[in-house]
C-alpha cells in the first residue's frame, strides 16, 4: 500500500508529466492572504508584531552575549542554548520580514522560489529546534542523575555531535521535503491563506497528487518531532524520579531550578505544535492555524530570552555581572 504512490509517480504518462512541468513553471509567485485582521487594525498589529520580533531578536542577541563574555557559562547546557538563541532568531526571520512588509504594502506578492527557499529554511529551523531541546533535556537528564560522570559523559566533542547531528538530519529532512513540493503542480488559484508559505496550506493549493508528500511528512514527524519529544518525557521522567529521592530541601531546589527554563521552553514549543498539527482546524477555516503559527513562528522565540533570563540563576548572576562591569569601566 504504501509503494502505490510511488508506482503513480514512476508510471504516469509522459502527456501529464509534460503538462505538470509547464503549469508548474507557469506558476511564477504565490498571494499571501495575511492575518485575519480587518484593514484598519493593521496599523496596530504591524507596531506590535514589529515590537515584538525586534525583541525577539534583541533578547536571544543578550543570551549570545552573555554566554560568550562570561566564563562561567562555558558549559553544555548554555553551548546548546547559545545554539537555540541562534535558531530563534533564524527561525523568526523567515517568516516576520515579509509578513511585516507586506502589512504595510499593497504588494502581497512573493515568487515561487522565495516560497520554496521559505518553506525550506523554516522546516530546517523548526526540526533544528526540536534536537536542540532534547540535547538540552539529554544535558539535565546527565547532570542530575549521573552528576558525577557529568563531565566524562558530557564532552566537548560529544557536544559537537550532537549539534552537528542536530544540524545534519534537519536540513536533510528540510531538503527531502522542498524537493518533493518543487515536483507539485500549481495551476489556476495562486492564493495562499497565510501569512507565510506554509507547506500544508501549498499542498492543499496543488493540482498534483500530494500522496508521497503526505506520506513523508507523516514519516518525518515522527523523526523529528514525536521521538524527541518521547525522548524529552523519557529525560524528565527519570529526571523526576532522581529529585524525588533527593533527601534536602536545598538540593530539590537547585535541581528543579536547572530544569524550570527548560521545561517552560519545551511546553511552549510543543505545545503550540500539538495543538496545531494533532487538532487541525476544519478545512473551510483556517484562521486558527494562522493564529498558531503566529505563536511558535514570532511569541515563543520571543518568550524565550525572558524564561532563561526570569528563570535561571546562572544568566541573572552572568547578566548582573557584566552590567556592573561595564558601569565601572
Amino acid at each position: 500500500f504504501l509503494m502505490l504512490p510511488h508506482f503513480r509517480l514512476f508510471f504516469s504518462s509522459p502527456a501529464k508529466e509534460t503538462m505538470g512541468r509547464e503549469n508548474q513553471s507557469s506558476m511564477s509567485e504565490f498571494l499571501l492572504l495575511g492575518l485575519p485582521i480587518q484593514p484598519e487594525q493593521k496599523g496596530v498589529f504591524f507596531a506590535l508584531f514589529l515590537g515584538v520580533y525586534l525583541a525577539t531578536v534583541l533578547g536571544n542577541l543578550l543570551i549570545l552575549l552573555v554566554i560568550r563574555l562570561d566564563p562561567h557559562l562555558h558549559t553544555p547546557m548554555y553551548f546548546f542554548l547559545s545554539h537555540l538563541a541562534f535558531t530563534d532568531i533564524t527561525f523568526s526571520s523567515v517568516t516576520t520580514p515579509k509578513m511585516l512588509m507586506n502589512m504595510q504594502t499593497q504588494s502581497q506578492s512573493i515568487s515561487y522560489a522565495g516560497c520554496i527557499s521559505q518553506v525550506y529554511f523554516f522546516l530546517m529551523l523548526g526540526c533544528l529546534d526540536s534536537f536542540l531541546l532534547t540535547s538540552m533535556a539529554y544535558d539535565r537528564y546527565v547532570a542530575i542523575c549521573h552528576p558525577l560522570h557529568y563531565i566524562t559523559i558530557m564532552s566537548q566533542s560529544l557536544c559537537f555531535l550532537l549539534v552537528i547531528v542536530s544540524w545534519v538530519l534537519s536540513s536533510a529532512s528540510a531538503i527531502l521535503h522542498t524537493l518533493l513540493l518543487a515536483h507539485l503542480s500549481f495551476c489556476g488559484d495562486n492564493l495562499l491563506p497565510h501569512f507565510f508559505c506554509d507547506l500544508a496550506t501549498l499542498l492543499k493549493l496543488s493540482t498534483s497528487d500530494t500522496t508521497v508528500n503526505e506520506l513523508f511528512i507523516l514519516t518525518v514527524g515522527v523523526v523529528v518531532i514525536t521521538l524527541p519529544f518521547a525522548c524529552i518525557l523519557v529525560s524528565y521522567g527519570c529526571i523526576g524520579a532522581t529529585i524525588l529521592r533527593v533527601p534536602s530541601t536545598k538540593g530539590l531546589y537547585k535541581a528543579l531550578s536547572t530544569c524550570g527554563s527548560h521545561l517552560s521552553v519545551v511546553a511552549l514549543y510543543y505545545g503550540t505544535i500539538i495543538g496545531l498539527y494533532f487538532f487541525p482546524s476544519s478545512n473551510n477555516s483556517n484562521d486558527k492555524d494562522v493564529i498558531v503559527a503566529i505563536l511558535y513562528t514570532l511569541i515563543t522565540p520571543m518568550l524565550n530570552p525572558f524564561i532563561y533570563s526570569l528563570r535561571n540563576q546562572d544568566m541573572k548572576g552572568a547578566l548582573g555581572n557584566i552590567l556592573s562591569r561595564g558601569t565601572f569601566s
